[in-house]
């Protein structure tokens, strides 16, 4: 499925990649790096080894029925399956990614985990047809996985192992890409949804909350109706099932019902402070800030500083030139009876390109800015390359918090098959 954009990330929050040719590392949540598709990093979260193990055993069972001869080495053979099922959710995700990567949407990261894997994506579609398609690749590739392996079992006989395994595998996609088809938030059918909804009523915010109330519909759905299909598909009813049977299936019911439902909560929670986002103003965030020459003494910089009412110093050349920024946790560190033989120069962080910023920045894009050059502070500019004051990585975080405080909260949704 398509995972929720990384735009509620904090300013300072940044993508962490292993260099190239380095050993496989624990990633920024606790999963494996395993390599890169496009440049983006595909890590194995822990969980999927249990999952991997859990499939090995009830496949393994399922196979001592249909081929009795394997004895032992049906578990090796199930392994097989559990890692060719994950290599298909692979390609189901990096269908998202390429096509994220062919809209100019930056992609975080590709994770595969218990249920299945996510695309973090860290912007959102400009458009209803982007979105669309963008939503819709996964499950495209899943089902054209589904039809290649279904064309390879015409070569093979049922009741060999090639067999088998392709038959699984041709399973395994079909349900991959009809649970992801299903029409609500946080899956790839509500994006589609949504998208369609966003085209119709011309409001991507329509969209998420139509999109995201079926979302939460279908969980409470898939925690009824599961349980139910499950007991009457087989032929025998209920009573056909254990007691094993019948809790397990209540429980894989609860948990999807409860990725559905949180992911359709947090899918609305995000979308509503994307709302806020363009509150987060550079130039209403910037601290005034005065301008001081690199030799000024501390004390005396600051002095000048509280006579202006500013909160912030820039070290400027003789022609007034920008040349640093005086870092604010630098003159917490100097004690007061030193700062009167202290110059601000050796306080300041030398200007790059990424340390200036446009006072009319705002929203998603002054948070792109920050995320890309990570600093404690920024000089704010007008157009005209006049100095308009101090941006403060921190009052961007707390303005950024408080933006969060004002939408409803919910756990960050989990990917599902």
């Amino acid at each position: 499925m398509v995972g929720d954009s990384d735009s509620g990330r904090t300013p300072r929050d940044r993508d962490r990649r292993a260099p190239d040719g380095a050993p496989p590392r624990r990633g920024p949540t606790g999963g494996i790096l395993m390599g890169r598709v496009v440049g983006v990093p595909v890590y194995v979260a822990p969980s999927w080894f249990l999952v991997a193990a859990l499939i090995t055993w009830f496949f393994g069972n399922q196979l001592d029925r249909v081929l009795p001869d394997l004895g032992g080495s049906r578990y090796l053979v199930s392994l097989f399956f559990a890692v060719a099922f994950y290599a298909s959710v692979l390609v189901h995700e990096i269908a998202h990614t390429l096509a994220a990567v062919r809209f100019g949407l930056p992609v975080r990261r590709i994770q595969l985990q218990f249920f299945g894997g996510v695309s973090e994506i860290e912007k959102e579609s400009p458009t209803p047809g982007r979105e669309f398609v963008l939503a819709g690749a996964g499950p495209l590739l899943s089902l054209a996985l589904a039809g290649a392996f279904a064309l390879s079992m015409l070569a093979v006989r049922a009741d060999t192992v090639p067999g088998v395994l392709l038959a699984g595998l041709m399973i395994s996609n079909l349900i991959v890409a009809a649970f992801n088809l299903l029409p609500g938030l946080p899956l790839d059918g509500g994006r589609m949804l949504r998208a369609v909804v966003w085209k119709l009523s011309g409001n991507a915010m329509t969209g998420t909350v139509a999109a995201a109330w079926t979302g939460r519909a279908l969980a409470v759905a898939v925690l009824i109706g599961f349980p139910l299909a499950t007991h009457y598909g087989t032929g025998g009813g209920r009573e056909s099932l254990t007691g094993v049977e019948t809790l397990t299936d209540a429980l894989l019911a609860a948990i999807l019902a409860a990725i559905i439902w949180t992911g359709a909560g947090n899918s609305l929670r995000m979308a509503r402070l994307r709302e806020r986002l363009p509150a987060l103003s550079a130039r209403a965030l910037t601290r005034r800030a005065v301008p001081v020459t690199a030799e000024t003494p501390l004390s005396e910089a600051l002095r000048r500083a509280n006579d202006a009412g500013a909160r912030a110093l820039v070290v400027v050349d003789a022609e007034g030139r920008p040349l640093s920024v005086v870092r604010e946790a630098g003159i917490a560190g100097v004690p007061q009876h030193r700062r009167p033989w202290v110059p601000v120069a050796t306080l300041a962080q030398d200007l790059t390109a990424g340390m200036r910023v446009r006072a009319d920045l705002s929203g998603e894009g002054l948070l792109d800015h920050l995320r890309t050059a990570p600093a404690t502070e920024y000089l704010v500019v007008e157009e005209t390359g006049e100095i308009y004051g101090v941006l403060s990585t921190s009052d961007v975080e707390r303005a950024f918090i408080d933006a969060m405080a004002r939408t409803h909260p919910s756990p960050r949704p989990r990917s599902a098959p």
